[in-house]
Order: structure tokens, then sequence, then C-alpha cells
């Protein structure tokens, strides 16, 4: 069922995790999950549901993260805890949520406030622009570290965005990226200011607002429709993932990534 946009004293618990800002007509969802913005099964779910009815109420998105950190992508310790069912939801619910931001009828802007590894980087992937915050920051798809294969949706995505031979280099071998590097290979868009950030976000939707609505809408819908087809059909491939996860190879190697950030913990 559809959500709605909701300010942030009116959120529930879990919804306390994403903040609707307004610029106008472009509406800023900021991800505040501490320590690291980490996406939970009910962030996902919230996220997806937010995206979807800012597409009737708003003219375009900005998705921001906090400062330093835009989102450490799946929650491996939470998710680890989940029987096989509970995770079968969550693939189909992470899948609901890229296909939110890949068939969205208004332009949406990544704001990317400081490091995004894994998921944090796919999401971005699949809004229509990337900017990054300057800093010590990285990025890039860490799955193939932690024993995952890179889903096929998020491979197109990559090659359509990269070409092949630079999406091959850089999901095969789990590389991370600075700003700069992001940028040279046309990963993001942008590198900014940590400061002007979200108003360069924002900038960038007003200005899409600003054309003919009719033509721009069209053109847009033309040059993106590979892209909500690639959410037709996925019944195999969430098959393929969630064995994925649950090989000998991914569970040891997951479960020792739990184990460091265990150790981290104060």
């Amino acid at each position: 069922m559809r959500g709605v946009c909701k300010e942030k004293d009116e959120l529930n618990n879990e919804a306390l995790m994403i903040a609707s800002i307004e610029h106008g007509a472009v509406r800023e969802l900021h991800i505040n999950r501490p320590p690291a913005n980490a996406l939970s099964p009910e962030l996902i779910v919230e996220l997806r549901k937010n995206i979807q009815a800012c597409a009737t109420n708003a003219g375009a998105v900005v998705l921001s993260g906090v400062p330093g950190m835009f989102s450490a992508g799946l929650d491996v310790p939470l998710l680890l805890t989940l029987n096989r069912p509970k995770m079968n939801e969550v693939w189909r619910e992470f899948y609901a949520l890229l296909g939110s931001l890949a068939c969205s009828p208004i332009p949406i802007a990544a704001a990317i406030t400081g490091h995004a590894p894994a998921g944090g980087t796919v999401l971005p992937l699949f809004c229509d622009f990337r900017c990054m915050a300057e800093g010590n920051w990285k990025m890039g798809f860490t799955e193939v570290q932690v024993g995952l294969p890179l889903p096929p949706v998020i491979v197109a995505a990559l090659k359509r965005q990269l070409g092949a031979r630079q999406a091959e280099r850089l999901a095969a071998g789990g590389v991370l990226l600075s700003p700069a590097e992001a940028l040279n290979i046309g990963l993001i868009d942008e590198v900014v200011a940590a400061e002007k950030l979200v108003p360069r976000a924002v900038e960038w939707c007003e200005n899409m607002l600003k054309l003919p609505s009719k033509a721009m809408s069209e053109t847009r819908a033309k040059a993106r429709a590979d892209m909500p087809a690639l959410f037709e059909s996925l019944d195999s491939e969430m098959d393929a993932v969630a064995a994925s996860w649950w090989s000998e190879e991914a569970q040891r190697t997951l479960r020792a990534v739990a184990e460091r950030l265990a150790k981290k913990k104060p």
C-alpha cells in the first residue's frame, strides 16, 4: 500500500528514519538512521513508500543522507538474524525500492553526503542525477567482497551508466572509489562542497522543473524506458539472489563482517 510523505513531527517510530523537507516543488527525503544509515527492512519499506507517494505530490525528489555517511548499504548484522521467509521478503522490498527509483515519473537527484559502499552506491545508480560531497569518502559495489554476486538488475543498470568494460572492472573487482575517481569514470555527475551539496541537488531538480513539463517528462521517460524493463519478470532473479545469500561462502563472509562491526562498537 502506498505511503505518504510526512512532515518530520508526524512520523511514526519506524518512519523517523526519514525526514521530509520541502524546497518548494522539490522534496528532500533525508535518511537518518544512526550510526551508518544502514538499510534495515523497515527503512527499505519506508523509503519505497515515500518515493512512490512523492511521485503524486512533489515535482522532484532529492535523496540525502547525514554528513559523512550517505548509506552503508544493507544492515548485514540485522539481516543475519532473519529466517529465510523474512529474508525473502527483504529482497522483494529491496527490489521494489530500486524499482520505485528506476520507474519514478518525476526526476530524482541523489545528494551523496559521504561514504556510500554497496547498497549506498546502488540507490544513486537508479536516480537521474548524482552529486557527491567533497571529502575522504568512498563509494562502490563491494558485494563480491562479502561473498555476494551483484544481481543482474544492478549489473545492467551499471553497464547502462558506465559501459560494459568499466562496469565489469568496478563490479567484479569490488572496487571502492573516491569522489574524484567516481566522477572521472561517470559513476557520479558532480563533486560539490559538502555545505553546497543538497542546494546543488535541489537546483538541478528546479532546473528540470523549469523546462516545459510535458516535453521534459515524455523525453525523460523515453530516455529511461530501459530502466522499468529491468524490473519485469524478476522471480528467477530473486530466487538466485536469495540462494546466494544463504550460500556457505556468503554466510561465512557476512558473519565475519558482522563480527568485525560488533567489535568496533563502543
